[in-house]
């Protein structure tokens, strides 16, 4: 397979077109985000979503996350109630990912999970991208499962080149962790605390958190 190489920063419209159009069918990319680089593909692509649990040797049983450019994307695939969406507009787009119910159009993309992990990334190469693709992206960290995260774009390039359609490079980046919040049910619970404290979620929502 021959993996084309991109600068994320230097990206023309036309490039953006392309991969937007390339993801929706199904392309498999390694990407810069604004936490670690990441693998992904059209959500509803699923024997590339396949590819990408075998390229990582990520258990089927662990879901992956869906990433889209801004809310109006968000709502058509999810539920977000009335304290959830004030979370949300205040802390989208950037380091936090909320596992939501799906609605009725975003229910295909369950595979058998309770809700749907989805973040809006802080990072305008990618939400580029993501606002012109048919689909959301689903994506997760461009690693093998149980190894580190990959922070800068040699190692990545040495990983995945050949194995990959596309690679969209922007150097080393910094990490930080996305928080993880779950409120697909009572009471809401944080499965991973990170550049958004459990504190300042608890007080906007008005209710305690597990």
């Amino acid at each position: 397979m021959k993996t084309q190489i991109l600068k994320c920063r230097e990206l023309t419209d036309g490039q953006i077109k392309q991969l937007a159009g390339d993801l929706s069918n199904g392309a498999v990319a390694v990407f810069a985000t604004d936490t670690v680089y990441g693998i992904g593909t059209g959500a509803l692509c699923e024997s590339s979503v396949q590819k990408i649990y075998a390229l990582k040797n990520r258990p089927l049983t662990q879901p992956l996350q869906l990433l889209v450019a801004d809310l109006k994307q968000a709502q058509q695939i999810v539920v977000l109630t009335e304290p959830i969406l004030r979370v949300a507009k205040v802390y989208w787009p950037g380091g936090l990912t909320l596992i939501l119910p799906a609605s009725e159009a975003g229910k295909p993309l369950l595979r058998g999970a309770v809700g749907l992990g989805l973040r809006i990334p802080k990072y305008v190469p990618l939400c580029q991208v993501l606002a012109r693709m048919d689909m959301p992206l689903t994506s997760t960290s461009a690693n093998l499962h149980g190894q580190s995260v990959l922070t800068d774009e040699t190692t990545v390039i040495d990983t995945f080149e050949g194995r990959v359609d596309y690679i969209l490079t922007d150097g080393i980046l910094s990490p930080t962790a996305s928080t993880v919040l779950d409120v697909t049910g009572e009471p809401t619970r944080l499965l991973r605390e990170g550049s958004v404290s459990k504190e300042d979620l608890s007080r906007l929502l008005g209710a305690p958190i597990l």
